[in-house]
């Protein structure tokens, strides 16, 4: 697998492991379709945005969309983003000798209602990371 097929496939294997299931937290990849109304999940997209040390790093961020319910106020949004710090932040995956995924630190922004499903309520929770493959 290449750079970026490797990043997603560990990254995505987080939300896979029985510890973050257990939570109950519905996750999707990027391009899923918004569930119906009041559903709450949570949407994941892996975004390299800029060059690493090699030809085989990549550095970017996850960006995770939060839905909730609407008109509940912020909490419950910010439990689900304290929930992905515990698997996330400040984490260094290496899956093997060759491979290191960094996360750094996250940040949350109040996005308002979706677009899309104004019955939601929207926010972003970003995480930067550093992909590293020894060549």
């Amino acid at each position: 697998m290449g750079k970026y097929a490797n990043l997603d496939t560990k990254i995505f294997a987080l939300f896979g492991t029985s510890s973050w299931t257990a939570e109950g937290i519905k996750t999707f990849p990027a391009n899923f379709v918004a569930m119906d109304a009041g559903t709450e999940f949570i949407r994941v997209s892996i975004i390299p945005a800029g060059p690493g040390i090699n030809l085989k790093s990549v550095s970017g961020i996850v960006l995770i969309e939060i839905f909730v319910e609407a008109n509940k106020g912020p909490k419950r949004a910010s439990y689900i983003a304290d929930k992905l710090d515990i698997f996330l932040s400040g984490k260094n995956l290496m899956p093997t000798t060759k491979i290191a995924i960094q996360l750094g630190s996250s940040a949350i922004s109040p996005l308002g209602n979706d677009p899309d499903n104004p019955s939601l309520y929207r926010t972003s929770y970003t995480i930067p990371f550093n992909y590293f493959e020894v060549m």
